[in-house]
Formats: structure tokens, sequence, C-alpha cells
């Protein structure tokens, strides 16, 4: 009997310690970062280092808006391409779809989200580049090399996809038939039920997928990397290159650190992501808590 008291309480002693260290992390990493990037905010102020354009680190001219600007527009872009199709697809397969194809469709989403981010990469760079370069840019009458926001934003839509699909699937999946029955009872159609019943049961669900889109798209590197351009630039024009928060980073650790404060400027870019990252999945949670309250 002692045995077995000291057991559980070594039990719940390392169940307790990694929940810490689960708990702690994000503070850990985010911490971590703010002290590498404090030299940095000895030679500029927060907001001119968030929104000025300059970008000239041998000068000492640090703006990261060009990176930040790029990011947020290639992630809006994915998530404008990948948000409507996962969600029409979703209630296609869980709604209309044979028990066949559901069968076949669940390895091909497990095999999407299990490529690695480099294959996607190099599949951008193959089909979506050209695509976007020598088909989709004079169809506007513009001139493109293909390495752009689209390319970016087009390759980020498929890499969200599985993620994104997957919750939303088993989301509506959680909805009690015997809603739908009521509906029908009630003399609703099929999309009828499917808008009042299938949507607003599910919504939680379906904020909880598209934050994870949104968080995911925010934060990839390598596939974005190969395809976006890599240009320090602030347009609005899609068919033009953009350079990423993650693109600097991987593109230039290691080899630019001999010019002072590019270490600190690397981190705070490392810090900005982090950031935002958080602040996407609270406003996500806040919805998400938001929604629960909303009854059918």
């Amino acid at each position: 009997m002692l045995n077995k008291t000291i057991r559980s309480r070594i039990t719940d002693s390392w169940m307790l310690t990694a929940l810490v260290i689960i708990l702690f992390l994000p503070l850990i990493i985010g911490l971590a970062l703010f002290l590498k990037s404090i030299p940095l905010f000895h030679i500029s102020s927060l907001p001119c280092l968030l929104f000025s354009e300059d970008w000239a680190p041998n000068a000492g001219e640090f703006g990261f808006w060009p990176f930040i600007y790029s990011s947020l527009y290639v992630t809006a872009l994915s998530f404008v391409f990948s948000a409507p199709l996962c969600l029409l697809a979703a209630i296609y397969l869980t709604e209309f779809a044979s028990k066949r194809l559901i069968q076949i469709m669940h390895p091909v989403i497990d095999i999407l989200a299990g490529i690695p981010s480099v294959i996607y990469g190099m599949w951008g760079i193959l089909v979506i580049v050209p695509l976007a370069g020598e088909i989709l840019a004079p169809f506007f009458n513009i001139k493109s090399s293909g390495y752009s926001v689209l390319a970016g934003g087009i390759v980020l839509a498929v890499m969200c996809i599985p993620y994104m699909l997957n919750m939303l699937i088993e989301s509506f999946k959680t909805v009690p038939y015997g809603l739908k029955e009521a509906a029908f009872s009630l003399g609703a159609t099929h999309w009828e039920t499917i808008k009042h019943v299938l949507l607003r049961k599910s919504r939680p669900g379906i904020l909880s997928a598209f934050g994870l889109g949104l968080a995911k798209a925010f934060g990839e590197t390598l596939a974005v990397m190969m395809v976006v351009g890599n240009v320090i630039q602030i347009t609005g024009n899609p068919f033009k290159a953009a350079y990423p928060l993650p693109a600097l980073i991987a593109n230039n650790y290691g080899e630019m650190l001999s010019i002072p404060l590019y270490d600190s400027a690397l981190m705070f870019a490392a810090l900005i992501l982090l950031i935002v990252v958080l602040l996407i999945n609270l406003i996500f949670r806040y919805f998400i808590v938001s929604s629960h309250a909303v009854k059918i």
C-alpha cells in the first residue's frame, strides 16, 4: 500500500511538472527573445522599429514594417483562398459525400498534412510561380516574374488546407443528428438545416480551425521563402515580390551576424512573429468563448 502511495505521488509530481513546463514555455521563449532584442531598443524606439520602412543594417536602420506588411499580406491572401474552400469541402464531406469518398479523402488529407514544407516550396516553384508569372499576370496585363505575394498565398493556402479541413470535419461530426432531424421535421430544407443548425452549432469549431490556419500561415517559413521573391518593398500588387518576417530570419541568420545589432534585429523579428501568433490565438479564443453563449 505504501509503495502504491509513493508511486502515485511521484507520478502526480511528474505530471504537474510537465504541465507547468508547457504552461510557461511560451513565456520563457518570449522572454528569451525579448532579452536578445534589448540592444536594438537602445538605438530606436519601438514605434520606429515597427512602422519605419527604412531597412539599412549597415547604417543602423532597422525598419520592420515592409516585413510585417508582407507577412500580413501573404497570410490574408492564403486565408481568403483556403477558408471558403475548406468550409465548403467540409460541408460536402459530412453532409453529401458517400462513405467511399470519405474513406478516400481522410488518407489524402493526412498525406497533405505530412508533406514537408520544402516539397510544397518546390511544387510552388515548378507550378505556381509559372502560373502566376506566365498565365495570370499577362491576363491582367501585368509583368511579373511569378515570384510574388500571389504565389506565396497560393502555396500557403494549400499547406493550410489539411489542418483546417480536418478540424472542420471533426467539428461538424459533433453536431447531434437529433438537431438536424428536428429542423427537417419543421419543414427546413437540407441547406437551411446546414445554415441554421450545422454552421451555428459548429461555430466554435469553425473559429478554431480558422485561427489555426491563420497562425500556421503567418509563421510558415521555407515554402513561402522559396516562392515569394524576397524583395523589401511595400506593394498592394499581388504579382509583385515581398519579404515576410520568417523569410528574413531564415535567409539571414548565421550569415549577416557580423553586422552590429543584426542578431538583435533577427531576434526582434522572431519576437514579433511570436506576439502576432499569440494575438491571433487570443483573438480567436475570445470569439470562441463568445460563440458558446449563442444558443440555437
